[in-house]
């Protein structure tokens, strides 16, 4: 178990088990956890970030997909659009990294003939 645990200690999360009732010790040294906000869908579009926008989609048909009470009919729909909201989302970062992907993925196509 040690070995298993600092093997993924970089990813910040204790291997160790932990307590039944959830709590743990904290001490002045202990790291706090960053607060996670996350935009609705109405307010990531109002800030006219397209990034944003698709996130908070992702998020919230990702929400809808894991809701019991979605009925079977829409999870096709839903699962069909989160594969194209993330494949979205890839392409926007790989354009903004720059790189081989991303001048492809920024570059319009052009007319070609075949003769």
């Amino acid at each position: 178990m040690r070995d298993l645990a600092k093997k993924f200690e970089h990813l910040g999360e204790s291997l160790a088990p932990r307590s039944r009732s959830g709590l743990q010790v904290v001490t002045d040294k202990t790291p706090r956890r960053p607060r996670v906000t996350r935009k609705t869908v109405k307010t990531a579009a109002d800030s006219g970030d397209r990034r944003a926008l698709l996130i908070a989609l992702r998020a919230r048909i990702a929400a809808d997909i894991d809701n019991p009470n979605t009925p079977p009919r829409d999870l096709a729909a839903l699962s069909r659009r989160l594969l194209e909201i993330v494949k979205d989302i890839e392409a926007l970062d790989a354009e903004a990294r720059l790189d081989d992907i991303g001048e492809a993925a920024g570059t319009a196509d052009e007319r070609w003939s075949a003769t």
